[in-house]
């Protein structure tokens, strides 16, 4: 265009501002910016709110601000250029300032600062924006719905979970569809909300899924503990031609961890890579340490240990150690006892756990010289804070709940 001396006009730097922001490239964005003053169009409504998206999407909020501070007019796409901005930044509470001031807001206003909410975990602020939206009868879209579930699964929010699937199948009546990610949430809150036989239900019901739709399923098996079903679904989802992923066989193992399914868990672990072409990672690790842990089978995780391309974490170690509690395994305890400390030296759990396992094998002599090692290091107990006691003792799994479609 410019090569043919055709002179650009309103209509030509918002379109190749927004291109600049969809290929992610701030640089171009500045030299479209400079370009529009150059031709006197640096004014022009529908230019400014392209460069705020353009500064807020590459994290320059400064440039954001001072464009929307200085712009002539501001409507609600001004506003929710600059509320997005901060909230990637991870300024929610500036965000949160910006939603406030709006002199309108729309269904773009809501589902930003509502899925800005979801993911930091501001849980209840989310689902209490979401109440507003509805009050203020601003009919929510898809990623409004999918923020206000994965909220209520992140609480455990059961009730407000139902009655955000009852507006969805009062919207599907009238004849607005749930699209894929819509009955992903739908699964995965249900999941993470222990109603299994309620996801099984949403999951059969839906003619679409993907990958994270069966993740969402199979994860929240696996964390209630059905490994049989696990392995069934993980089976039915390879016939279905969806590939399966970390996620699926972190699911699958925590799934066979509870069910104490050793021997389907080791031939999972094993063709991981070589059947289906997936990667382990330390989370796969650290749940075979724990089914082998559990199993009492304390060489073959050692062994497992020993054969890893990276350097066993935490939740690795802490798998054996937990083994070695319930099967009184005092050499290795030492041994996982060790590297966690090196790890976190703070963790009061890791004493207290070691001391343990010397009381019952009756070496108080260790007892007393693991309580004088937390009193030279200055180590105060914190169960609260444990990552040992809490994670691998009392029945949670970090593995999977860090884990979701």
């Amino acid at each position: 265009m410019r090569r043919r001396d055709v002179p650009p006009d309103l209509h030509t730097f918002p379109f190749a501002l927004k291109a600049s922001t969809r290929l992610g490239c701030p640089r171009l964005g500045r030299a479209l910016h400079a370009q529009s003053l150059k031709v006197g169009l640096g004014g022009d409504e529908f230019a400014i709110n392209a460069l705020i998206s353009v500064y807020a999407s590459s994290g320059a909020m400064s440039d954001a601000q001072h464009l929307f501070d200085g712009a002539p007019r501001r409507d609600v796409v001004s506003y929710n250029a600059l509320l997005d901005g901060y909230l990637k930044a991870g300024e929610t509470d500036r965000a949160r300032g910006i939603f406030e001031r709006m002199p309108e807001r729309d269904v773009v206003s809501y589902g930003t600062l509502l899925a800005g909410y979801s993911r930091t975990r501001r849980s209840e602020a989310a689902l209490e924006l979401f109440e507003a939206m509805m009050a203020a009868g601003v009919e929510p879209d898809d990623v409004s719905l999918v923020a206000a579930l994965s909220t209520c699964a992140q609480l455990g929010a059961l009730g407000r979970g139902r009655a955000v699937h009852a507006y969805i199948e009062k919207r599907r009546r009238r004849g607005r569809p749930s699209g894929v990610f819509l009955t992903t949430a739908l699964v995965d809150m249900y999941a993470k909300c222990g109603r299994i036989n309620a996801a099984v239900i949403v999951f059969r019901r839906s003619p679409e899924k993907n990958v994270f739709t069966w993740n969402a399923l199979i994860v929240g098996l696996g964390m209630h503990g059905h490994g049989e079903h696990s392995l069934e679904y993980l089976r039915e989802m390879r016939l279905a031609g969806v590939r399966p992923d970390g996620v699926t066989f972190l699911g699958v193992l925590a799934g066979c961890s509870h069910a104490g399914l050793v021997d389907a868990a080791r031939q999972l672990f094993a063709g991981m890579v070589a059947v289906h072409g997936v990667e382990r990672e330390l989370k796969h690790y650290g749940c075979m340490a724990d089914i082998l842990g559990r199993a009492g089978m304390i060489g073959e995780a050692m062994d497992m240990i020993d054969g890893m391309p990276m350097a066993a974490d935490a939740y690795v170690w802490g798998g054996v150690l937990g083994g070695c509690r319930i099967h009184g395994h005092v050499e290795a305890a030492e041994v996982a006892a060790a590297r966690l400390l090196e790890l976190n030296p703070e963790d009061s759990g890791i004493y207290s756990v070691l001391a343990d396992i010397y009381a019952n094998a009756r070496r108080w002599e260790d007892v007393a010289a693991v309580r004088k090692l937390m009193e030279e290091r200055q180590v105060r107990k914190n169960i609260a804070h444990s990552t040992i006691q809490e994670e691998m003792f009392l029945g949670t799994s970090p593995l999977l709940l860090s884990q979701g479609p």
